[in-house]
């Protein structure tokens, strides 16, 4: 495989890089260090530029006025944006847009016009309710959140436990059973936040900075039938499909924030000595860069190789998996190593790597923790037999 950018790739990443290092991070010199948020007049600014950019509107198909571009440069685009403070999990503070849930592609016409133009523009807010207390890695059997048929609608009960942003939301996709144990017991709901019956509270204590998770209890919350997003039973499907693809750019931007911490370790270590030395002429503080560079290039192929094999439209579950699970890991090793040779620098927060540190260790179960990812690679390995 050639990674070699095109021409356009390159000057795509070189607006990026420049857009972030300009606008972004100089914003960030007045920001709280754990602050996820722009003023609003920062934001509506920086969503101009983008637009003028000709990238606003990530991971929304051209034809409903997205970017017109490959798999791969949106990887180039999320390594890029993640590289500030806030870039791992408020990438560029969200001033590119996008389709936060791309699931609402396969909606009727009806649901696109109430519930994913209005989202496409900016005018509502949207969350992704998957997790149970029980589970959220294995849908087919986890999910006890049950709907249960009443005329032209449907009444849910039950709970899901860490989804981001449910508090801000104007409406969410919940997955809950309507049938048996099992993949086709699965159906998905559009449901809105105003509705009687559905109730959310923070959790306020995580590692993550600012944003906060949410647990949703829904108490015989009534959904029209004309909210079920597919088909019934077919909630499984939408669920897996759009997440195989959407975790390939998540292990971008974890490759984007170890990139940064490689570069200010690099730079650190010219500078600041030691016993009359500097630290990058220690032999010790030079395998750990090795260690970094090695950790980084090895997650850089595997991305690239995932995004490739999605955009030809081969089979990537195993590719999106290995991308996930190593480039979670590797740059949580790299961002370690990088605090390491900062020493107490390293954990202040002037600079932006304790709050990477913190935030990385996340990346290791958001979207599937490493060791699913595992057994997803060991069952395409083995055969779909194994359990």
């Amino acid at each position: 495989m050639d990674l070699a950018l095109s021409e356009e790739q390159k000057m795509i990443v070189a607006m990026v890089r420049q857009f972030v290092r300009e606008e972004i991070v100089p914003l960030e010199d007045r920001l709280d260090p754990d602050a996820d948020e722009l003023p609003q007049d920062d934001y509506d600014r920086l969503v101009r530029k983008v637009k003028d950019l000709g990238l606003y509107g990530l991971d929304t198909p051209p034809e409903y006025g997205g970017p017109d571009i490959d798999l791969i440069t949106r990887c180039l685009i999320a390594i890029e944006c993640s590289q500030h403070r806030a870039g791992l999990y408020a990438p560029c503070y969200y001033v590119f847009g996008g389709a936060r849930q791309a699931q609402l592609f396969e909606a009727t016409e009806p649901q696109k016009e109430k519930y994913l133009y209005p989202m496409l523009r900016g005018e509502k807010k949207v969350f992704f309710g998957l997790s149970e207390p029980s589970g959220g890695s294995d849908p087919a059997r986890a999910i006890q959140t049950r709907a249960v048929r009443d005329g032209d609608d449907w009444v849910l009960n039950g709970t899901k436990l860490w989804i981001s942003g449910a508090d801000r939301a104007d409406y969410g996709l919940i997955f809950a059973r309507t049938g048996d144990q099992g993949r086709s017991g699965v159906t998905c709901f559009i449901v809105e936040t105003e509705w009687p019956g559905f109730n959310v509270r923070r959790i306020v204590h995580t590692l993550r900075s600012a944003k906060y998770a949410t647990e949703i209890q829904l108490e015989d919350l009534r959904v029209p039938h004309g909210n079920i997003l597919g088909e019934v039973g077919g909630g499984f499907a939408i669920a897996n499909d759009r997440l195989s693809r959407q975790r390939i750019p998540y292990a971008a931007e974890c490759l984007g924030v170890a990139i940064k911490a490689h570069e200010m370790a690099v730079e650190y270590s010219k500078i600041r000595e030691t016993f009359g030395a500097t630290l990058s002429s220690r032999q010790g503080i030079q395998w750990m860069l090795v260690d970094n560079e090695i950790d980084i290039r090895t997650a850089r192929w595997l991305v690239l190789d995932a995004a490739a094999k999605a955009e030809r439209g081969e089979p990537f579950r195993t590719e999106s998996a290995l991308a996930k699970l190593v480039a979670a890991e590797a740059s949580g090793r790299v961002v370690d190593r990088s605090m390491q040779i900062h020493g107490g620098l390293g954990v202040a927060k002037d600079l932006p790597l304790e709050r990477w540190y913190r935030e990385i260790r996340i990346r290791r179960i958001g979207e599937g923790p490493s060791e699913v990812q595992k057994h997803v690679v060991a069952r395409d390995i083995l055969g779909a037999g194994l359990r």
